[in-house]
């Protein structure tokens, strides 16, 4: 037992000095994910290789720290935004999607307006971006698919192909 102890505080050490190693050089995207696995072993020649993924992977199992890591930022992973930006334009699409149509066919409201802010469109191309919904409803609101993420959707792709719209949300 008292062996067995001694065996897990000097992995713990071990693991705990490899931290600090990789904290203090900085942690390159050079294996799988991210957590204390990563930062552990961050270091270790081969990193594409079975036994560092393995450890990676078994170090973020045991200390849970893989969920806090994505949620927070920090034990190298990081959050661009993109897919809480993705689902803020979709739940306001579904809770505002009555009033999102009406005022996309008259090609103003406040509605309209926080969704051409969700979407990255400054201020001023928002005049355009109404001018578009307006000019593509139909296209907009496919008949038979009249959804709200089947909306956003072809907003994306219509904001991507429009010359001045696609170059004002490129740019934030």
């Amino acid at each position: 037992m008292m062996r067995r102890l001694i065996v897990v505080q000097v992995a713990i050490a071990f693991v705990c000095v490899q931290a600090v190693g990789v904290l203090a050089a900085g942690n390159p995207d050079t294996g799988p994910g991210c957590g204390l696995g990563k930062l552990a072993w961050g270091d270790y020649k081969g990193q594409k290789q079975i036994a560092p993924q393995m450890m990676m992977a078994t170090t973020n199992a045991i200390t849970g720290t893989v969920t806090f890591g994505v949620s927070s930022g920090t034990s190298g992973c990081t959050n661009d935004g993109v897919i809480m930006n993705t689902a803020k334009v979709q739940v306001f699409a579904i809770s505002s999607f009555e009033n999102l149509t009406q005022e996309m066919a008259q090609g103003r409201g406040e509605h309209l307006t926080s969704l051409a802010t969700l979407l990255g469109v400054p201020a001023e191309q928002q005049g355009e971006f109404f001018a578009m919904t307006q000019e593509r409803y139909t296209s907009l609101l496919q008949a038979g698919e009249t959804s709200p993420v089947a909306m956003v959707e072809a907003l994306h792709d219509a904001v991507a192909q429009h010359s001045v719209l696609a170059q004002a949300t490129a740019s934030r």
